[in-house]
């Protein structure tokens, strides 16, 4: 007779800070992705302006593209924006401040709009579904989308060390959806240059959570032309 030994595992159970750690990491994952209703799919940040004018029109191109905004330009700023919100969060006149200057640091008028509508968008869903205090220190409006985002992930307790990477990863996601969905470049070859971007944008944001406010700027000056261009650009698919 052959005896099988068997062994019942009879407690599942996690501590409670755990659970918490790992809702409020599956939070931060549900407001990033492309199913989160912010509209983050109908803005290029000028990339389509600057597939049409040709300065995007492949890999090698776009890569160039997203380094340059990764080291110099206005989803840099998002970032620290991000960043001081999230340091803010629990103060509403420190926070008003944030949002004014990061409303204040959109060149354009498609930038502005790209910034205030998603930052609208995310407050209406994230107050519905997940609601916390810092939420409501955001009493003005317009609201920029860095803003919200960052006040929400320190209302939920997200530390910024876990969450600045991803939301920075997350800006440059949807620039090369953008880019793949103007034929600029495949899926497949997408995924290569976000995958190689991602050291470049681990190292930004980490930059970025030492920047204060007073000493943001941008100089990525091809990418902010592009934003402008865009406004009068015959055929678009992107509102920005």
């Amino acid at each position: 007779m052959t005896t099988i030994t068997t062994t019942a595992i009879t407690d599942m159970t996690t501590s409670p800070a755990a659970d918490s750690a790992a809702t409020s990491a599956l939070a931060l994952f549900v407001w990033l992705s492309p199913a989160f209703p912010v509209g983050a799919y109908a803005y290029s940040h000028g990339v389509e302006w600057a597939v049409e004018a040709g300065d995007v029109s492949d890999g090698p191109s776009l890569a160039g593209w997203l380094a340059d905004l990764a080291d110099h330009g206005a989803p840099r700023l998002d970032v620290a924006l991000f960043a001081a919100a999230h340091r803010a969060a629990h103060d509403a006149a420190a926070l008003a401040d944030v949002n004014e200057l990061a409303v204040a640091l959109a060149g354009s008028l498609e930038r502005r709009l790209e910034t205030t509508a998603q930052g609208a968008a995310f407050l209406v869903a994230a107050r519905a579904a997940w609601p916390c205090a810092t939420l409501q220190n955001l009493a003005a409006s317009p609201v920029a989308y860095p803003v919200a985002v960052g006040a929400a992930a320190a209302g939920h307790g997200i530390a910024l060390e876990a969450a600045a990477p991803a939301f920075a990863l997350s800006l440059f996601g949807n620039l090369v959806s953008a880019a793949t969905r103007l034929g600029a470049v495949g899926q497949t070859e997408g995924q290569k240059l976000i995958a190689a971007l991602t050291p470049r944008l681990a190292a930004m944001a980490a930059r970025a959570q030492a920047c204060e406010p007073e000493a943001l700027g941008a100089c990525a000056f091809r990418s902010d032309i592009a934003a402008m261009k865009h406004e009068t650009q015959y055929s678009r698919l992107f509102r920005s």
